[in-house]
């Protein structure tokens, strides 16, 4: 089986928002986001939860737990097998805040646009 490609959203100031969210998390949590994102590759529409699960409109998140630290990383997918990675955070309430998923969604209008305009 053919895997997904993987992909950081970039910003038009050449941040990836949700590679500084990982580089920024602590060894054992990045270990675990970043075999979460592997298993994303392999198994891309078909991963579910504990690993992953759909917000809405389109809006995904990794999950990964340490101890009592959970963090999340949203993402979208796109035509010819790509995830696009957006943001992360640490989450700290039992839903997913919307400011996140609305960020997501603004870095999807980006991506599309950008793609649109080459």
């Amino acid at each position: 089986m053919e895997e997904f490609e993987i992909e950081f959203f970039e910003k038009d100031d050449g941040t990836e928002p949700a590679k500084d969210f990982l580089m920024g998390l602590d060894a054992k949590m990045r270990a675990k986001m970043l075999r979460t994102i592997d298993l994303l590759a392999t198994n891309g529409t078909d991963l579910r939860m504990p690993y992953s699960e759909s917000l809405e409109d389109g809006i995904f998140e990794l999950r990964a737990k340490v101890g009592s630290n959970i963090s999340r990383v949203l993402y979208f997918f796109f035509v010819g097998k790509k995830v696009i990675l957006t943001n992360g955070f640490i989450k700290k309430t039992q839903r997913t805040p919307a400011r996140e998923i609305a960020l997501a969604k603004a870095y999807r209008a980006a991506y599309l646009a950008r793609r649109e305009s080459r």
